[in-house]
């Protein structure tokens, strides 16, 4: 069983932006830039192209929604999404806040308190149609 799982099960805590029956979206702890959020689909599978057709487009039209609410929410230029899976093996689109091309490697990290992620994730879920 992934984290991601825990997560979705409630085992484990969550800054949780959206979900529906599928799929569920919440702020990434170790976050690349402010706002950095994971979309995961609630069935784990490991690789993002082992999933149906139907699965991986439904995916892709969940981190839109979620990415427009992110837009919303964080002043960026855009928001920059990578797939890359190797770190947890259950499928994830990382959706990162960003202003130049660092912010999408993974090397620099932002430090939020709880109270930020907490009004961070509230103000992204306001967003999220």
């Amino acid at each position: 069983m992934s984290i991601f799982t825990k997560i979705i099960n409630g085992e484990i805590p969550s800054y949780k932006v959206a979900e529906d029956d599928n799929f569920i979206a919440f702020l990434d702890i170790n976050p690349n830039a402010k706002g950095h959020t994971l979309v995961v689909p609630k069935k784990e599978e490991n690789k993002i192209f082992d999933l149906s057709k139907e699965e991986y487009s439904s995916l892709m039209n969940f981190s839109y929604r979620v990415a427009k609410a992110l837009e919303k929410a964080v002043d960026c230029k855009r928001v920059g999404m990578s797939v890359i899976g190797l770190e947890v093996p259950h499928v994830h689109v990382h959706l990162v806040p960003t202003n130049v091309m660092s912010d999408m490697q993974f090397t620099k990290k932002e430090k939020l308190t709880k109270e930020e992620f907490v009004a961070l994730a509230q103000s992204i879920s306001r967003n999220f149609e």
